[in-house]
């Protein structure tokens, strides 16, 4: 007697044409999620490879033999760990700042009735035409009349009122029901009470999410920070790599690939545990009528 054991595993396994196209659609995505992961996966693996196998004619992905030479070798010839804590200061303060301010503006253009709303939220609206390089020296000159040279306020203060945010959360505090507000008012809550204590509450996810976008755009930002920091105490991250390749060689790919490291975590890390926030903006704005 033989038993036909052919199929067994497959035994129930219908592969119709919509799960054949379901299988190949995620064999695509996923493959083409891992090729844009092999740049930063060879960023991070180079970082731990001896000298000896970062100059080795073949690459390695996955280094056989690990050290943190290049780290305790950036902490013992350079500002990086102050570079760092300047970093996050700048964009924390930034991006708190923004959020106020911006959530101030645009409420004020959605709910407070004064004459020329819709002129300045046309202004606001056209500055997305000006590039920013344009009042690079203008605002400096202000920055600089104002003493705002080596502060952080001299960074922070000319990010406030950013377009961008103001148009972001202007489209959501519209979504918001004005009865809401009607109702808490008749409950005696002051203007600024329903603002923060009703408001802003229902708005913590775009929130979220513009203080994402400002945090990377602070962090990444080069050119204004080189204008208004100039002791290289003060220096951010974007800055201080620059100077940091120059003075200790451009041809040490340890070094390099190692400060990148320390760049890039942190903003992975941030958009880690902002990104359920960020889903859920979008979802709030896409199922909104």
């Amino acid at each position: 007697m033989s038993t036909d054991t052919r199929g067994g595993l497959l035994d129930g396994v219908s592969l119709t044409n919509t799960r054949l196209r379901t299988i190949a659609l995620y064999v695509g995505l996923y493959g083409t999620a891992a090729l844009f992961l092999i740049p930063y996966w060879y960023m991070f693996a180079t970082s731990f490879m001896t000298r000896e196998l970062v100059y080795s004619e073949t690459p390695y992905l996955i280094p056989w033999e690990v050290t943190t030479y290049w780290y305790q070798y950036l902490i013992d010839n350079s500002l990086i760990g102050m570079w760092t804590v300047n970093t996050l200061i700048l964009a924390g303060v930034t991006t708190l700042f923004v959020i106020v301010v911006d959530a101030m503006i645009a409420y004020s253009l959605t709910r407070l009735e004064w004459p020329g709303r819709r002129v300045i939220f046309g202004v606001i609206v056209a500055s997305f035409m000006v590039p920013g390089i344009i009042n690079l020296v203008p605002v400096y000159i202000i920055a600089s009349e104002l003493g705002l040279v080596n502060s952080v306020w001299g960074v922070v203060l000319p990010s406030a009122a950013n377009p961008l945010g103001v148009f972001m959360l202007v489209q959501f505090f519209k979504d918001i029901p004005e009865e809401l507000e009607e109702a808490a008012r008749l409950d005696g809550f002051s203007r600024l009470r329903v603002f923060s204590h009703i408001v802003l509450p229902l708005m913590r996810s775009p929130l979220a999410a513009l203080g994402l976008f400002i945090f990377i755009w602070t962090w990444n930002s080069f050119v204004w920070p080189l204008l208004i920091f100039q002791r290289e105490t003060m220096y951010t991250l974007p800055i201080g790599l620059v100077t940091l390749q120059d003075n200790l060689g451009v041809t040490e790919p340890g070094v390099i690939m190692t400060s990148a490291v320390i760049a890039s975590v942190p903003l992975l890390l941030v958009f880690l545990v902002m990104q359920k926030q960020l889903v859920q903006a979008v979802e709030m704005q896409g199922t909104t009528k």
